[in-house]
């Protein structure tokens, strides 16, 4: 994503089906449970992410979601460059529950369109409050708060949740001062 969804992951603020992932694994593990439909509503903060060429630079990355419809939504992602108060890219999107995945599987439009890209949600908190998103082939992970910076204890379980998926190498981008 040139946003990542979280920066959704989603976010997640680069194009993750554009970009180059330093190490791809066998493929993510398919969604652990469903997902209330709030997750796609509502800001998300980009904690952690496997490093791609497409959100190089990228700090402060978040995406927002807006419903359109039960199964709809639009998607802003906002990218910020070199520091967490560095001019910001914004890009827009739409995006699409995919039906039969309680919720847990989505697919965002890209390039008008022309591209599409599906995205798992493979974990979350039991109060929503983080939110860990990958591809489907396993390329690209995000770590997603409702919070710019996570309480130390959720963040520690989430991170290993991440490890404990196959997801070793991360970053953390830069998040504004709360």
């Amino acid at each position: 994503m040139r946003v990542s969804l979280i920066s959704v992951a989603a976010a997640l603020t680069a194009v993750p089906a554009l970009a180059i992932a330093s190490a791809a694994l066998a493929g993510a593990q398919p969604p652990s449970k469903p997902v209330a439909a709030a997750f796609y509503s509502g800001k998300w903060y980009e904690i952690a992410r496997t490093p791609n060429s497409g959100q190089r630079n990228c700090e402060a990355p978040t995406t927002e979601f807006t419903a359109k419809s039960a199964d709809s939504f639009s998607v802003r992602q906002v990218c910020r460059r070199d520091s967490a108060t560095g001019k910001a890219k914004t890009f827009n999107t739409s995006g699409k529950i995919l039906a039969g995945s309680e919720n847990a599987k989505f697919s965002m439009n890209f390039l008008g369109g022309l591209k599409k890209q599906e995205y798992w949600v493979l974990d979350h908190a039991e109060d929503a409050s983080w939110a860990i998103m990958a591809t489907p082939g396993g390329n690209f992970v995000w770590l997603l708060s409702r919070k710019p910076v996570m309480d130390e204890t959720a963040k520690g379980a989430a991170l290993a949740r991440v490890k404990a998926l196959g997801y070793e190498k991360l970053v953390f981008p830069q998040q504004p001062e709360t």
